[in-house]
């Protein structure tokens, strides 16, 4: 991410300029309003651990990881801080709990795609690739980006989580069992595809990002 961005400075200092801010304002939106999203329904559905412990807020220091968002400009990966939710507190039990907890986030991010691209369909003078409009579109594109890898059925993405809760118990078991090698998994293929360009994630999710952030925007 860093080596992209350093040439990008090179050719349009104020272009790659623009562009950075409108990546970390996305990026600080997205990962904040994504864990809210984990500590507001865990609450609706009878877990307060999160918001005894200051994470039921909008405010991104409640919710960014220092090395997490650092990773995110250098590796062009990252997460913020996982949201503790207690599990045997949920009112409608543990592994349904978990996966409507877990699927808060995603969704929460398709809502913010959503509403930052009205504006970028709706008003014209946006289409003219204006600094408004790079902020929206980025605000679009990385929360679709967020959403999508997110769901990805791998421990400890919340797809992983959806997973377990709406799988027959008899599959849901052993897919359990996958959780312990899960961040290993997901480290390698993310490292790979940072720094060896293999393409493994892009070409699993760019078709959904694709067709989602353009059913969005209309294009």
């Amino acid at each position: 991410m860093l080596f992209r961005l350093f040439d990008q400075f090179q050719i349009d200092p104020v272009g790659a300029l623009i562009g950075l801010a409108a990546f970390a304002v996305a990026l600080v939106v997205g990962i904040t309003v994504h864990e809210f999203s984990h500590a507001w329904s865990a609450a609706q559905l009878g877990d307060y651990t999160a918001r005894q412990q200051g994470r039921l807020t909008l405010n991104p220091a409640a919710h960014l990881d220092p090395l997490g968002t650092i990773l995110i400009f250098v590796a062009g990966f990252g997460w913020g801080k996982p949201t503790p939710v207690s599990p045997a507190n949920i009112r409608i039990g543990a592994r349904p709990g978990m996966a409507v907890v877990a699927l808060a986030g995603p969704v929460s991010n398709l809502i913010v795609a959503a509403l930052a691209a009205l504006p970028v369909r709706l008003v014209d003078t946006l289409s003219d690739g204006g600094i408004d409009a790079q902020f929206l579109q980025a605000l679009v594109l990385w929360n679709v980006v967020l959403a999508v890898f997110n769901l990805l059925p791998v421990a400890p993405l919340d797809g992983f989580k959806v997973a377990l809760g709406v799988l027959p118990r008899a599959l849901a078991i052993p897919f359990e069992r996958t959780e312990r090698f899960g961040i290993i998994i997901l480290l390698l293929v993310v490292l790979a595809d940072s720094f060896l360009n293999t393409g493994i994630l892009s070409r699993i999710m760019f078709p959904a990002i694709r067709t989602i952030a353009g059913l969005f925007l209309g294009a």
